[in-house]
């Protein structure tokens, strides 16, 4: 039996994919700031493009790009589907893959399967686990964090920060007291590591220093400028309730678009690796409006060790482009190395993005 909680997870799941699909729910005047960027062209690149090597390594495995499918959906019939089709690409072009929120798994059992449906149809590739900071905060007991883990055979667990989303959210939690500590508590007791996510807003170089001191071995910025799921709860709550009565017209045009770019994350991240040799092995993950493949080799040069993306590959999947999408994506990538003289991705990393004037 499903209780009246499930419920409101399962709606909220279901009208999250249909609204990213279907309103205008992107940043309004805030980019990712990767269009600032631009790499300078060798026009003696001395290698063949036939050549060119899209093989990287994630958390000391090794990927067939550095893309991944980041986390979507599931916990609702319908999603069921929606994750064996991005499993099934995931696993053909070896790439990791991440799951959407798994709340409602740990609410009951209804529609564990739409998140396990992704080892079945990815059985070699990294696929990551998902839960909120607000469950987090709560703290998780053994039994939880195993429903997690064992649904997918997690290589590792996602945890997703969305204190803007949360504000928004009708029915939202906003209950983040004792996040960090209960961070740091799962952290340092299972088996595999933990990823650190926002949402959308972006990830701060000194949340990152808090983070990577919590035992978090990977930050994922998912920075401003792709959806703002501000704008995403404002449309559930507006159908709920009518029009939005509760933040001023002046704060709710600035609360739509709150955040830090993306490219900002990286750079400030980057130079917090650096700073601190300790943690040169934290690795970051580049989201929040990632749409081609040149966003991923800037993204790479800006120190990510990989990039990610949801709304253009849940689009993609939707309109029946799932897998000429991510091969025009990666066919990008490679133009971008064969005209700056990278034959391979770790030669990419180090060649230098200049700021466009």
């Amino acid at each position: 039996m499903i209780d009246k909680a499930s419920n409101i997870t399962i709606e909220r799941k279901h009208s999250h994919v249909d609204i990213c699909l279907n309103c205008d729910v992107a940043f309004n005047r805030k980019t990712t700031g990767l269009e600032q960027f631009h790499f300078e062209h060798n026009a003696l690149p001395e290698i063949r493009f036939s050549d060119i090597d899209l093989s990287t390594s994630f958390l000391g495995r090794k990927i067939g790009a550095p893309l991944m499918i980041s986390s979507m959906t599931g916990g609702y019939s319908e999603a069921a589907a929606l994750n064996k089709h991005l499993a099934e690409a995931a696993e053909r072009f070896g790439i990791p893959l991440g799951v959407g929120s798994m709340r409602q798994a740990l609410e009951n059992k209804a529609h564990r399967e739409s998140f396990a449906v992704v080892r079945k149809y990815a059985p070699s590739i990294q696929i990551f686990a998902n839960i909120g900071a607000p469950e987090i905060a709560k703290g998780l007991t053994d039994n939880d964090i195993n429903i997690l883990l064992d649904l997918l055979k997690a290589d590792g667990l996602i945890v997703h920060l969305n204190a803007a989303q949360e504000l928004f959210q009708p029915e939202g939690n906003t209950d983040f007291k004792n996040v960090l500590e209960q961070l740091s508590i799962i952290s340092a007791k299972i088996p595999v590591p933990v990823i650190v996510k926002e949402v959308g807003c972006g990830i701060s170089s000194s949340v990152a220093r808090r983070l990577i001191e919590a035992g978090v071995k990977v930050i994922d910025v998912a920075g401003a400028g792709g959806i703002s799921w501000q704008k995403v709860e404002e449309v559930r709550y507006t159908r709920q309730f009518g029009q939005d009565a509760r933040f001023s017209i002046p704060a709710l045009d600035e609360l739509m678009d709150w955040g830090i770019p993306t490219a900002q994350c990286l750079l400030d991240i980057s130079a917090l690796k650096q700073e601190i040799p300790e943690y040169n092995a934290i690795e970051i993950i580049a989201s929040g409006g990632i749409k081609s493949g040149i966003d991923i080799a800037k993204s790479l040069a800006l120190g990510a060790r990989l990039a990610a993306s949801a709304r253009y590959i849940l689009k993609a999947l939707h309109d029946g482009e799932l897998e000429t999408t991510l091969e025009a994506w990666l066919n990008d990538l490679r133009a971008v190395m064969f005209l700056t003289g990278a034959a391979n991705i770790e030669q990419l990393r180090n060649k230098s993005l200049i700021i466009k004037t």
